[in-house]
C-alpha cells in the first residue's frame, strides 16, 4: 500500500489533507496524474498539520467574530411604513434587500450583507415578523421586522 494525501474530498477515501493508504496503481495512475492527491512525505505531512491548524484558528476566529456581530443585533427591531390594503395586504412588498439595508443604517460597526438576511420570501403583509440574520455558519439571530400601515 501507498500513503498519499488528499487534495479533495473524495467519497470512498476520505476529505482533503487526510493521509490514505492506497494501492500503489490506484495512486500512480489516478490520484497522482488527476492531482486529487500528493505524496506523503514527512515535509508534505507536516505542510498538511500546519495548514489544518491554521484552518482551525481561523474558523475559530470566524465564529468568535460572529458571536460579537450577533451580539450588537440582539434585541433590534426595523421599522417599514408600506401603502396596505383594508385586509393589511400590501401593495409591494419587503424584501431581503430592504432589511439589509434598514440594518445597515443602524449605528453597527460592521455591514449585513443581503445573503445573510435569510428569507424565505418577501413579506407581504402588515405586522411584526422575526426574521433569521445568519452571521456565521454556526450563528444565527433574529431580528424583528415591523411593517406598518402607511398613512
Amino acid at each position: 500500500m501507498t500513503k498519499v494525501i488528499l487534495k479533495a474530498d473524495m467519497d470512498n477515501l476520505g476529505e482533503s489533507g487526510d493521509v490514505v493508504d492506497v494501492k500503489p496503481g490506484y495512486a500512480r495512475n489516478y490520484l497522482l496524474p488527476q492531482g486529487l492527491a500528493y505524496e506523503a512525505s514527512e515535509a508534505n505531512i507536516q505542510r498538511v498539520e500546519e495548514e489544518k491548524a491554521k484552518a482551525e484558528e481561523r474558523a475559530k476566529r470566524d465564529y468568535l467574530e460572529g458571536r460579537r456581530r450577533a451580539s450588537q443585533l440582539e434585541g433590534v427591531s426595523v421599522s417599514f411604513l408600506a401603502r396596505a390594503s383594508e385586509e393589511g395586504k400590501l401593495f409591494g412588498s419587503v424584501t431581503s434587500a430592504d432589511v439589509t439595508d434598514r440594518l445597515n443604517e443602524l449605528d453597527l460597526d460592521f455591514e449585513v450583507d443581503r445573503r445573510q438576511v435569510e428569507m424565505e420570501e418577501p413579506l407581504k403583509q402588515l405586522g411584526a415578523f422575526m426574521v433569521p440574520v445568519r452571521l456565521h455558519t454556526d450563528v444565527e439571530i433574529e431580528v424583528e421586522v415591523r411593517i406598518e400601515r402607511e398613512e
